[in-house]
C-alpha cells in the first residue's frame, strides 16, 4: 500500500488475463515485425474530447473531482474539467507503457494527493488497452478512501482491453497502435530506435514508417525527430 509520508512507490500488478496477455504480443509484433498505427491530429483530439464530454454530460455524471492517470490523461482530463466545468483537477502517475513499449506491471510511480472521499470522482485516461492501468489505478484510489461514485474515462476503449470504461468517445474493433498529437516525438523516436539496419536519412525513415506502420508524417515532424535522436 502507498505511503505518501515516506514517499514510497507504489507497484500494482494488472491481473494476469486473456486481455493483458494478448497486448502484450501485439506491441511486440509492433516493434518486430510491424503492424498499423494511427497517427490522431490535434483537430480529431478535440473532437474525441468533445463527444467524450458531452457523454458524460448526457449521463447525468457531474464530478467534482477529475483524476489525470498520467501520462495520456493529461490533455484529455484538462478539455474534459473545461467542458464540464469542474475546477478541482489532479493526478497520479501510472506506467505501462514506455514509449510503444509495453511492461508486464502497472506501477503507481507518483500516488494520489487528494482526498476522494465521499466525492463524485471521474478518472481518465486516453485509452484503455490492456486494462491494466485502470485496474492499478483503482486498487490504488480504493486505498485512500471510498468516493461515492468513481466514473471512469477514456477517449479510445479497445475491445481487447479486460477493462471498460464508463465513457468513451471511440471503441476500437482491431487492436492497433494509436500514437497521440503529444507523444509523436516519443513514439517516432522508438519506432526509429528500433529499426535495423537505422534509415540513414528522413526519407528513408518516412518510407519505412509508411512501409511497417501504415504512417503517414509530415516532413517537418521526422526531421525533428530525425534530429533529436542523432546521438
Amino acid at each position: 500500500m502507498c505511503d505518501r509520508c515516506r514517499g514510497v512507490m507504489v507497484t500494482a500488478i494488472a491481473r494476469s488475463n486473456i486481455a493483458g496477455h494478448s497486448a502484450l504480443l501485439m506491441t511486440e509484433q509492433l516493434m518486430t515485425e510491424g503492424i498499423r498505427c494511427e497517427l490522431i491530429s490535434w483537430e480529431r483530439f478535440h473532437e474525441l474530447a468533445r463527444e467524450l464530454a458531452f457523454a458524460i454530460h448526457r449521463a447525468g455524471f457531474r464530478p467534482e473531482l477529475i483524476i489525470a492517470i498520467g501520462r495520456g490523461g493529461y490533455m484529455p482530463a484538462r478539455i474534459i474539467s473545461d467542458y464540464l466545468d469542474v475546477y478541482d483537477l489532479t493526478d497520479i502517475r501510472i506506467e505501462h507503457y514506455h514509449a510503444v513499449h509495453m511492461q508486464r506491471l502497472a506501477r503507481v510511480r507518483y500516488p494520489l494527493a487528494a482526498d476522494i472521499a465521499g466525492k463524485r470522482v471521474l478518472l481518465i485516461d486516453d485509452v484503455s488497452d490492456s486494462g491494466g492501468t485502470f485496474e492499478a489505478a483503482i486498487q490504488h484510489l480504493r486505498e485512500h478512501g471510498e468516493p461515492a461514485r468513481l466514473g471512469t474515462a477514456v477517449l479510445h476503449h479497445k475491445r481487447v482491453s479486460s477493462y471498460k470504461a464508463d465513457f468513451y468517445a471511440e471503441e476500437v474493433s482491431e487492436w492497433h497502435w494509436i500514437t497521440y498529437p503529444w507523444a509523436v516525438m516519443e513514439d517516432l523516436r522508438s519506432f526509429l530506435h528500433d529499426m535495423d539496419p537505422p534509415p540513414a536519412t528522413v526519407e528513408e525513415f518516412a518510407r519505412q514508417l509508411y512501409r511497417r506502420h501504415g504512417l503517414d508524417v509530415g516532413q517537418q515532424t521526422l526531421h525533428d525527430v530525425f534530429t533529436m535522436s542523432l546521438a
